[in-house]
């Protein structure tokens, strides 16, 4: 999920694996894979970015926190 803001400037948060398509034009336009179109005010790069961190993280694994020193420990 990452968050993006409309022309309006509402901002939304938009689940990634819904996006088919990316098109720069004055705007940027996501096309989802349902066929719905979103316009929105960040940009193309923007939303390259986000989407990359976000599937970065979620691909990360889980983050083990030791009990008796409070560090989180990667496994």
């Amino acid at each position: 999920m990452i968050a993006l803001k409309r022309l309006n400037g509402q901002e939304f948060v938009l689940n990634v694996d819904l996006i088919e398509t990316l098109e720069k034009t004055p705007d940027t336009v996501i096309t989802l894979t349902n066929g719905k179109k979103i316009i929105v005010s960040n940009s193309l790069e923007e939303i390259v970015r986000k989407t990359i961190k976000y599937k970065q993280l979620c691909n990360q694994g889980p983050t083990v926190v030791s009990k008796s020193t409070g560090d989180a420990a990667k496994e």
